[in-house]
């Protein structure tokens, strides 16, 4: 197993994803590619006139999710693991899905949220649509 994505989804409970994959990683001597994906821009976001706070306080976000996930990446690489992290915007599963095919990903590892039936009726998670979607082999970490 040469390449495995780890999805990274910033709700706290990465360790637990990270630890998991720092021991596939070691076991197979694999790369590591940290991937979070940012939800897009509200369209008056890009190129639209928009209020500059909303601007300024997702370019933000957007900065400190890239920092922490490079953080990420570097304690890896300090542990000996060849890792690299990836933050891109777009339509979480699609884009997972796909990056994880561009980068010849042989494993694919989510954390998963229990979620009471309500929210799952209305609106799903994203372990379950990967699951449902994905080509490539997951391994699903459930949060506790």
């Amino acid at each position: 197993m040469k390449n495995i994505v780890v999805a990274i989804d910033f709700k706290d409970n990465e360790q637990l994803v990270l630890d998991k994959a720092y021991s596939f990683s070691k076991a197979f001597n694999s790369k590591l590619w940290l991937v979070h994906i940012a939800a897009p821009d509200p369209d008056f976001v890009g190129y639209e006139v928009g209020p500059d706070y909303i601007r300024e306080t997702r370019a933000e976000e957007l900065r400190d999710e890239h920092k922490k996930i490079q953080e990420y990446a570097g304690e890896l690489v300090n542990k000996g693991i060849e890792a690299e992290a990836l933050l891109i915007q777009g339509e979480t599963v699609k884009t997972l899905l796909e990056k994880a095919e561009d980068l010849n990903s042989e494993l694919i590892i989510v954390g998963h949220h229990d979620h009471n039936i309500f929210y799952q009726a209305f609106i799903g998670s994203v372990s379950s649509e990967v699951l449902n979607e994905s080509k490539i082999p997951i391994l699903v970490i459930p949060y506790k």
